[in-house]
């Protein structure tokens, strides 16, 4: 039977703002989101049986209908007229409801896997049309790298990535934080500070990581802090450790910092492990989902 292997990428943002809220709830963002090498693992297999199967090492994450993948998969059979089946197995390996786009990620793993094993002929822009459907960053993640999104966060304009070779520590508590409540809990009249994503994108060119560092906002974060007190306790544990910065990814609960030294990275995850189970240190990337093997 026929297999494809991918890798399907986590994102953090480095910024993230809140304009407005259109009329069907959605909220208008304008946010600039980045890949790092943090990846579940997928295998997309072809069986006899015209049904979608979902297995995985994970406890927490749906293997019915109610998965993305099996959305994205059900979303390609009947547009397509399809009639195999498809196994996916999932190595988890990005947190579960974290703010890293973990399941958009899958789902858009799906899509540019069973594209490749169905010869579907689909473009780029093709996928991340049907990629929409599924969600707001699954576009985004298709493609990876580094993206200033807007709209819903589906407009997307690429812009150059923090460098490769920065070391990203990645650590989330062990705490459920409801985007939706998030967002409805935001009131923009009184946001304090907002960030400048002109700014950003300039320093992003420079390569001027420090400015990065210091210039980092996102708007969530002061609801999401305020419920959780972790947040605020885990930047300072970075901070202290000589982190050029530290932020919450989405709306919460993972906190990442940006490193330039490796030791001191490490002294930071070594001191977060000691109180949470998932805590990473990873570099940036420019790639999104990748067929490998």
């Amino acid at each position: 039977m026929n297999s494809i292997d991918l890798k399907s990428r986590a994102k953090i943002n480095l910024s993230i703002d809140v304009l407005g809220k259109r009329e069907d709830g959605y909220h208008i963002v304008e946010m600039i989101m980045q890949t790092i090498d943090l990846y579940d693992k997928l295998k997309i297999t072809e069986i006899e049986e015209n049904t979608i199967l979902i297995q995985s090492n994970s406890v927490d994450i749906p293997l019915n209908e109610d998965n993305i993948m099996y959305k994205a998969a059900k979303l390609l059979k009947s547009g397509f007229s399809i009639e195999k089946g498809v196994e996916i197995s999932i190595e988890k390996n990005i947190p579960v409801a974290a703010g890293m786009a973990g399941g958009s990620s899958n789902g858009a793993a799906v899509l540019v896997g069973l594209n490749k094993l169905w010869n579907l002929g689909l473009s780029e822009e093709g996928l991340k049309e049907i990629g929409l459907k599924l969600g707001a960053d699954v576009p985004f993640c298709i493609t990876g790298g580094s993206a200033l999104a807007q709209g819903i966060g589906e407009e997307l304009t690429n812009i150059k990535g923090l460098p490769e070779d920065l070391n990203i520590l990645v650590c989330k508590p062990d705490i459920f934080v409801s985007t939706k409540e998030v967002y409805q809990s935001l009131n923009m009249d009184k946001i304090k500070r907002r960030p400048q994503n002109e700014n950003l994108i300039e320093a992003l060119e420079k390569e001027d990581i420090k400015f990065i560092s210091q210039n980092m906002t996102n708007v969530l974060e002061e609801v999401t802090s305020l419920k959780y007190t972790e947040i605020r306790q885990i930047e300072d544990i970075m901070i202290k450790n000589k982190s050029l910065g530290s932020m919450m990814s989405g709306s919460g609960p993972t906190v990442f910092g940006l490193f330039d030294n490796k030791d001191c990275a490490i002294k930071a995850k070594e001191e977060l492990l000691a109180k949470y189970n998932q805590v990473y240190l990873v570099k940036s990337s420019n790639k999104g989902v990748e067929i490998y093997g």
